[in-house]
């Protein structure tokens, strides 16, 4: 059977191709299905099924059968259509049109076979993109003539035409090849009438619900480029408008209302904008009065009202993007576009996710404009200035200026106003809060971060901010009502408690000092009012969780106001004691975060008290941390840390530190004691745990005292290397006894977590403590057995990717001091690790992406004693290196392209430039256009693209003096590397990309040796040959523009810390260190 289908030399057997595909969708046994599948891939992949396409269309009666062959189809039309004879594309062609205008031309089979009409649509377009307009020049002319000949057709042709709007002006990106698409886009626009004059027609003589629906529909498609004159100086606007208020076209016309409303080109067309804006809200307030409940209304909304909603919220945003400005201009004008505003701020109440984004998009870029002009108005001459007048008019210019921007702050006062309650009503949640009420109306601790949440939390906070600079007194005094309200009870809910407190943190750095100092005391007085006078667990876990958010986020506030920072600091112990769920977590992450900010004012004698509060704090530690857990007490003893950093006094500060570690030590000093006695000990699962949470305590202080914690490593470091070996001989010989299984047992695991930790606190040690080359020499050659000498000994399961880490921290950190020791870490370490990720792509991840740093710290640091290795270490080092970014891991490839940028630029100016790129220049041009074409690589494009650039750069540039091919091979005499590598070039993409004829391949290598030295064109050149290759098309090539995007970021960031709060003052770095 499958061999009859096989044979494609004569027409195929169609009820068996048929009986194959019921076979694969149907519910026979899977051996059924397996084979069926089989035989439709072996198909699918044959290069000469296609011709039996139409014998396939036309005799098959299965619509999934139908469907096979119009994909098989798809394929040669994207990739091979251009290479296939003339006769066979236009019959192909004439095919598709015929079978289309046949099935729609009535109307029982158009509705019978809709889902293959479209599929055929689909198809006929992808043709369209190869042969229109050059091959095909009558294509809108006959389309719009067949239209005209039946109310199905025209239905369908309108299917067309939407498509094609689709392909060229929506998806066309890193689909089409730059000059293809303007060619495409013209063709539209020149050929407009036509398909403008047939949309017209049916609009205002059809009768049938379902072709003006698909008219209005393909308009939508339309109106975003179509040349203005067809909107604007035609009846289609009068049209649209006419269709809006009945209910069966209401959201098609709201819809492309919003498209012509989102067009922005000038003043030219105004008086039509504001004629439209107008009449639309004389019919919107018929069908929605104004004063409707809208929330309600939406809540209750069948699904056709709450897209109207919707797309009512996405036509005001869009006209007011644009247009806001000429409904400023006359009373009845400002009357509409009030009523508007209202309409908007009402929707922005509705209890939907996606609704409110678009509202609240919306109002943060008029609320910025706003903000930008008052903002402008305190510094006159900046304003002038921008506006392009000299010096000399400003002042009776501003007050003609100031006047005009003072009445347009008093016009939009009102529902700024309105604004400021919404934002507070239905603030995010930010990042810092750990407490939330689950489905069951329980208070819990969050285990998942919603990212959404967190960028509305962001975009809301500036918002709010913005509001907050054009009117501090009314932000203020509708935020003290709410919290009033609170008090009394009048609107006390938990929702209500979180957003009012989560909005009043998140204008943190906005006020005057003074302001906010008035402001906060009032705050953080009522908060713990109502922290007493409530009862019930959960609401006090609640409102504890609104006043240490809100304290985190004010530490100027706390640093100028020491009885209130004692206060609230004492009151964050307390909370360490509660043991609701979430509360001690949030408790030791704001103590931290405070401490962080305010530290110095905790080791200074305060007035009225006999002692440093740091002082204090270590006589009565052991309480204080009594009820929290492991985790929470490393946080806190972090925090303690940050205060004992800022102790200037080095004889304070070592005692403080003594004070600090004297519990850990305590225990750590009795089981090195006992174990001196026996060692047995060391083997209970209690005593390992007990050693682990003593390691985690040191670490945890260490990453935050940095220089300063050198007394007490000092103290433990011989004693842990010890143990670290210990317990290293312990895993390797319960995984020598007990097989692979014992490597997962809990006992080899915690064994581990002890050599882990273990490497860690040396490494954040290290990392932390100042560049003091004598540290390193004292602590890296006690290492070098008992960790180097270990790794190398030990099995791969047993082998700790720390180990790597550690020694990158130490070359990153002492740089070329580790010269000498390079070639030791390099024999320890390389081979045997290569040996265990080079299997595969999935064993030993952690190995993998930290084998690479090292590599690169070495590369960087101490690339000299890359030239001492041998030609074998050397090719293992540059075989690791393509191995690591042909990489489908994201990080690992981009370390890996990182480090390969770095040698290159390396080896070329050392002396070996010509041995190097002798032996390695092909491989890596070879391997680099690998993975530049493999659309799994994607993500890399800006690496793939300096690394070509740097290869075709450096081809002439002087460096290298020797040829690059080898004579003895090679026989063909070239004059110099620039021909060779050009000839090379064009083999090895005419070789790998079959569907591209010589010329083209020839025409790219020629571009990319003339656009090599700039950069943007070099890239873009790529682009475009990776469309023409065809690797990349249907899919999202967005990875390809990474760099454009990631330099408007920061653009971004520039002018956020330009504008007072908008970066909290919490994630500033410390600038405003307490004095």
């Amino acid at each position: 059977m499958a061999e009859k289908l096989r044979d494609l030399s004569k027409p195929i057997d169609v009820p068996l191709l048929d009986a194959t595909v019921a076979a694969f969708y149907g519910t026979g046994s899977k051996e059924e299905r397996a084979a069926a599948d089989q035989i439709l891939r072996e198909l699918q992949s044959n290069p000469d099924t296609w011709l039996q396409a139409v014998h396939i269309l036309q005799n098959s009666q299965n619509l999934n059968t139908k469907f096979f062959t119009l994909q098989v189809l798809e394929g040669v039309i994207k990739y091979r259509w251009n290479a296939l004879p003339v006769e066979q594309r236009d019959g192909m062609k004439n095919y598709i049109s015929d079978i289309i205008v046949q099935l729609s031309s009535d109307e029982a089979s158009f509705r019978r076979e809709r889902l293959y009409v479209n599929k055929l649509n689909i198809i006929l377009v992808q043709i369209l993109k190869h042969e229109w307009p050059a091959r095909w020049k009558s294509f809108i002319p006959d389309l719009v003539s067949a239209a005209k000949t039946s109310e199905t057709i025209c239905e369908n042709c309108m299917a067309i035409l939407k498509l094609l709007s689709e392909e060229v002006f929506d998806f066309s990106r890193g689909e089409m090849t730059q000059q293809k698409i303007k060619e495409l886009k013209q063709s539209l626009n020149s050929e407009f009438q036509l398909v403008h004059e047939l949309c017209l027609y049916v609009l205002s003589a059809s009768q049938r619900t379902e072709l003006i629906r698909a008219t209005l529909a393909t308009l939508h498609a339309f109106l975003s480029w179509i040349p203005l004159g067809y909107i604007f100086e035609s009846p289609l606007l009068e049209t649209l408008l006419k269709f809006f208020p009945v209910t069966s076209y209401r959201n098609l016309t709201l819809q492309c209302l919003t498209e012509v409303a989102a067009l922005q080109f000038g003043d030219f067309y105004n008086m039509q904008y504001v004629k439209m804006y107008t009449i639309f809200m004389v019919q919107l307030q018929t069908i929605l009065p104004p004063g409707t409940n809208i929330p309600d209304a939406y809540a209750n909304g069948s699904s056709e009202e709450q897209a109207f909603i919707q797309n009512l919220a996405l036509f005001f945003t869009s006209f007011y993007k644009s247009h806001i400005r000429i409904l400023e201009t006359t009373s009845e004008n400002r009357a509409a576009l009030l009523l508007g505003l209202e309409y908007l701020i009402s929707i922005s109440y509705v209890d939907d996710t996606e609704v409110f984004k678009v509202c609240l998009d919306y109002w943060n870029i008029l609320v910025l404009e706003l903000f930008e002009s008052h903002h402008n108005l305190d510094t006159p001459a900046a304003t002038a200035g921008m506006m392009g007048f000299q010096n000399t008019l400003v002042s009776g210019m501003v007050d003609g200026l100031g006047s005009s921007l003072l009445q347009r702050r008093q016009l939009y006062a009102i529902p700024m106003s309105k604004l400021r309650m919404l934002m507070i009503c239905r603030m995010a949640k930010p990042e810092e809060v750990l407490i939330v009420e689950d489905e069951n109306g329980n208070i819990v601790r969050e285990t998942m971060k919603d990212n959404d949440v967190l960028v509305q939390y962001k975009i809301m906070k500036e918002t709010l901010i913005y509001l907050a600079h054009l009117d501090h007194e009314d932000t203020e005094q509708q935020m003290l009502k709410k919290l009033n309200k609170q008090l009394s009870g009048e609107d006390w809910s938990w929702n209500n408690l979180n957003t009012l407190c989560w909005a009043i943190g998140s204008i943190s750095g906005s006020m005057q000092e003074d302001q906010e100092n008035r402001f906060l005391v009032m705050v953080i007085r009522d908060l713990l009012n109502l922290c007493e006078i409530t009862k019930g667990k959960d609401n006090k876990a609640v409102i504890a969780s609104n006043i240490m958010y809100v304290v985190g986020q004010y530490p100027r506030f706390l640093r100028a106001h020491w009885k209130f920072l004692k206060t609230v600091v004492n009151k964050l112990f307390e909370f360490m004691h509660e043991t609701h769920p979430g509360v001690q977590d949030m408790a030791c992450d704001t103590f931290l975060k405070i401490v962080q900010k305010c530290k110095r004012k905790f080791v200074i004698t305060q007035v009225g008290e006999n002692e440093p509060f740091v002082s204090e704090l270590l006589s009565s530690l052991a309480n204080t941390v009594g009820d929290l857990e492991p985790h929470q007490i490393h946080t806190f003893y972090e925090s303690v840390g940050h205060m004992i950093q800022a102790e200037s006094e080095a004889t304070k500060r070592d005692e403080y530190l003594k004070r600090l570690m004297e519990l850990p030590n305590q225990k750590w000093a009795e089981i090195i004691g006992e174990a001196s006695r026996s060692v047995d000990i060391l083997k209970q699962q209690e005593v390992i745990r007990t050693v682990l949470n003593i390691l985690q305590t040191n670490t945890s202080v260490a990453s935050s005292l940095g220089t300063f914690f050198f007394p007490q490593i000092s103290l433990i470091f011989l004693d842990m290397l010890t143990v670290y070996r210990m317990y290293s001989e312990l895993i390797s010989s319960s995984i020598a006894e007990g097989g692979p299984y014992a490597s997962r047992t809990s006992f080899v695991k915690l064994l581990r977590s002890v050599k882990r930790e273990t490497l860690k606190l040396i490494e954040t040690f290290l990392d932390k403590a100042e560049e003091q080359p004598h540290i390193g020499k004292q602590f890296v050659p006690p290492m070098m057995d008992p960790v180097l000498g270990d790794y190398a000994r030990n099995l791969p399961d047993a082998r700790e990717s720390e180990v790597l880490s550690l020694f990158a921290t130490i070359i990153n950190k002492y740089k070329a001091v580790m010269m000498e020791d390079v070639p030791r870490i390099f024999e320890a370490v390389f081979q045997c690790t290569l040996e265990m990720i080079t299997k595969n792509f999935e064993d030993y991840p952690e190995h993998r992406l930290k084998f690479f740093s090292l590599l690169r710290a070495i590369a960087t640091h101490c690339f000299q004693a890359l030239y001492q290795l041998s030609s074998q270490q050397l090719k293992l080092v540059m075989d690791s290196v393509i191995w690591a970014f042909r990489h489908t891991e994201r990080n690992i490839a981009e370390t890996g392209l990182i480090l390969l940028l770095e040698m290159l630029k390396n080896f070329q100016a050392s002396g070996f430039c010509n041995q190097f790129h002798r032996t390695y220049f092909l491989t890596i041009e070879q391997e680099i256009f690998a993975v530049l074409t493999d659309t799994f690589h994607k993500p890399g494009f800006k690496l793939h693209v300096l690394i070509l650039q740097h290869l075709f750069c450096l081809v002439d540039s002087g460096s290298l003096t020797e040829p690059l091919w080898d004579a003895s091979t090679v026989s063909f005499p070239y004059p110099n590397n620039m021909v060779f590598v050009r000839d090379y070039t064009i083999k090895l993409l005419g070789s790998s990309f079959p569907n591209m004829t010589l010329a083209e391949v020839t025409q790219f290598v020629d571009g990319i040796f003339t656009s090599r030295s700039d950069l943007p064109a070099f890239k873009n050149h790529i682009r475009d040959f990776l469309v023409q290759s065809k690797e990349f098309s249907a899919q999202d090539n967005k990875d390809l523009y990474a760099e454009e995007a990631a330099a408007q970021k920061e653009r971004e960031r520039q002018r956020m810390l330009s504008i007072p709060g908008l970066i909290a003052p919490n994630e500033l770095q410390d600038e405003m260190v307490d004095s």
